[in-house]
């Protein structure tokens, strides 16, 4: 290698050991997604659908979407552990994502369910806009990783207090988040 290159690589390590270590840092894998996106269907005999986007940004997750097809009205809004939206009403997603063991709660409760998310409120023409950020969730498939999991909007608004999943009802919309 000749001497003028050589020394051009070696003043480079340091910063690459740093963007490798502050990657780290976000709890994300080398090589993991900057974004992630989920299209939701519609469950049987519902017609809401959406695309939603996730977005890494520092040690949050941007989330944003947008529906049509819902009845006017709040519907709670979550991510769920499985990676299918088959069976009825999508019970193939399972629970809500919870890798921290906590209670169904408030989006702002530091003991929430990571699933959990704020609520997602359509107006008189069935549309609805959705934007969040939320702490300690991932882009990727660590252990607070949403890649491969799923969405789901609830027929009903959540409150944030029922266990396990806020009385919001049957699924009207399910998607898989992938790259």
């Amino acid at each position: 290698m000749h001497k003028r290159t050589a020394r051009h690589s070696l003043a480079l390590l340091p910063l690459l050991a740093l963007c490798l270590s502050g990657c780290g840092g976000m709890g994300m894998h080398f090589g993991a997604p900057a974004s992630l996106k989920a299209k939701l269907e519609p469950t049987k005999d519902n017609q809401a659908s959406g695309l939603m986007t996730f977005r890494q940004q520092g040690k949050e997750v941007l989330i944003q979407g947008n529906f049509t097809g819902l009845t006017p009205g709040a519907h709670g809004l979550h991510i769920h552990v499985g990676g299918d939206c088959g069976g009825p009403s999508a019970r193939n997603a399972g629970g809500h994502f919870n890798p921290t063991g906590g209670k169904h709660a408030n989006p702002g409760s530091p003991t929430r369910h990571l699933g959990d998310l704020p609520m997602l409120t359509a107006g008189k023409d069935g549309t609805a806009r959705f934007q969040a950020r939320m702490d300690r969730l991932t882009v990727d498939d660590g252990p607070n990783g949403i890649l491969g999991r799923t969405v789901i909007v609830s027929a009903r608004p959540d409150d944030f207090t029922t266990q396990p999943d806020g009385n919001s009802g049957p699924a009207v919309a399910c998607g898989v988040i992938q790259p």
